[in-house]
């Protein structure tokens, strides 16, 4: 044993007395140069490659360094024993990530690669925190050419994706030329809309088939963009179906206010102040501004221009700037946008704005149907249809149809009584049969008083109290002059 510690030092000396001899006799490019050479000769025998993917602060911040980070969080605690955990602002989950020297395997598209995580202190240029963070990517050199590149942009899409699927949401509303938020926590799913089902599958997959549209829209020379036009009577559900949508697709919501838009610029700037993956809303745009037919919001522009509105406001939008709003060349200036309107009447609507390309999609909200009163019923009560009688269930399925009542009103009914569920659904039938009663009465009374003439002069005068009264033609009216000078000679 004496020997062989004797022999070591020995070694040890020789060493370290040919490296003082080096360094004393070579110069520092000349050993630069034989330390690069060794390398790239024993790289040859190597069957890896590694990239070192480093965190920077200040301005320019490594974006994929925390597209890394995102994705390996989605997986790593699953197979990790020491992890630190960190959840940063605006986001509603903890981000699991990988301590100092811990590695984690990952497999794409078939290959097998390796990340490890490293911190480093005290370096000669340490970062604002005092150390350095890393991750270091293993692949194998046959395999690098082949998915290096798809396997980056891969790991950035995902992260995109848990990005907006973590932020909160948040809620825009116009003011003064631009833009005022606030958290949106609208509760209203897909599973809670009160909908036919058939039709919210639809509906769910048109949805799906915009956000995964990317390449399509790009190959069509198409604005990456869709428009849903929501109409029917209201409180048939047409803002929970925008706060579904926004609870499905993770977008956040621009409610366009267009009385508090003074002009067709200012349009044009709140929209380009409107980021990707966002839903914007103009809500009840039958009366929001006039804009039923373009010649007359064309005409009204320099009157209102020149005098102002009755509130002070000074609108003067117009149908052409909000026609160019939805699908003109300003529309372009974003990505991944959906625009949604919505209205009582959709006959009020210039036909200009209803065509595809603006409002692709039309959705009638409609009264309660059976299938979504079993919803609402599921909803308020837990109930299920093997929960209600077969006379009562047959009873709701008969008058739902002929009393013609909103998901709201039956959601009033429902709430009130949530405490008694036999209560609830015995006072519902009962409403439901007595509007229905009501229903079938004032159609009776209407075809009367069609046949007696009744209609057309009680539109007359509804006509003539909202001031939309037109005169008679100058040959109606010269002849109606005659008449009376004829009678009083």
């Amino acid at each position: 044993m004496k020997g062989s510690w004797t022999s070591l030092a020995s070694v040890l000396g020789t060493l370290a007395f040919c490296q003082t001899l080096l360094q004393s006799v070579l110069p520092p490019e000349l050993r630069m140069a034989s330390f690069r050479f060794l390398k790239h000769a024993l790289g040859c025998y190597y069957s890896y490659c590694y990239f070192e993917i480093t965190d920077t602060d200040g301005v320019n911040t490594n974006e994929l360094y925390d597209a890394v980070q995102l994705y390996l969080s989605s997986f790593v605690s699953a197979s990790c024993s020491h992890l630190s955990l960190s959840r940063t602002r605006n986001s509603s989950s903890t981000t699991f990530v990988l301590s100092n020297n811990e590695c984690i395997p990952d497999v794409f598209d078939g290959v097998s690669v390796q990340w490890k995580h490293l911190v480093m202190h005290g370096q000669s240029k340490p970062s604002l925190r005092g150390e350095k963070r890393s991750f270091t990517l293993r692949i194998r050199k046959c395999d690098r050419d082949r998915i290096l590149d798809s396997y980056l942009d891969y790991i950035m899409d995902k992260a995109n994706d848990i990005r907006c699927k973590n932020r909160e949401r948040l809620l825009y509303t116009n003011s003064h030329g631009g833009w005022r938020k606030v958290p949106f926590k609208h509760p209203s799913t897909f599973d809670t809309l009160a909908m036919d089902p058939e039709k919210k599958r639809d509906i769910m997959d048109d949805l799906r088939d915009f956000m995964a549209g990317k390449a399509f829209y790009q190959r069509t020379g198409r604005a990456w963009k869709r428009g849903y036009l929501l109409y029917g009577p209201p409180g048939t559900g047409k803002s929970s179906m925008i706060a579904a949508m926004a609870n499905f697709l993770g977008y956040d919501i621009y409610d366009l206010e267009l009385t508090k838009v003074r002009s067709n610029s200012e349009l044009r700037e709140l929209l380009t102040n409107t980021s990707s993956k966002s839903i914007i809303v103009i809500e009840d745009i039958d009366c929001s501004v006039n804009l039923s037919k373009r010649l007359k919001a064309e005409e009204a522009t320099p009157r209102s221009a020149a005098h102002g509105g009755k509130d002070g406001n000074n609108n003067t939008i117009t149908l052409s700037g909000l026609l160019n709003f939805t699908d003109g060349l300003w529309s372009c200036c974003g990505s991944e946008r959906i625009f949604v309107f919505t209205s009582n009447h959709i006959k009020k609507l210039d036909l200009a704005l209803l065509r595809s390309g603006r409002m692709d999609i039309h959705i009638y909200m409609s009264y309660c149907s059976y299938p979504a009163l079993k919803i609402l019923l599921r909803n308020y009560l837990e109930y299920e249809d093997k929960d209600l009688g077969e006379a009562v269930a047959s009873g709701l399925r008969e008058t739902i149809e002929r009393a013609k009542m909103t998901p709201a009103d039956i959601s009033e009914v429902l709430i009130k009584n949530r405490r008694n569920k036999e209560k609830a659904v015995s006072e519902l039938l009962m409403v439901l049969k007595a509007r229905a009663e009501r229903n079938e009465k004032d159609g009776g009374m209407r075809e009367e008083c069609e046949l007696n003439g009744v209609e057309e002069e009680d539109q007359e005068k509804r006509t003539k109290r909202r001031g939309l009264w037109t005169a008679p033609k100058k040959g109606a009216t010269m002849t109606m002059i005659l008449a009376v000078r004829n009678i009083f000679l």
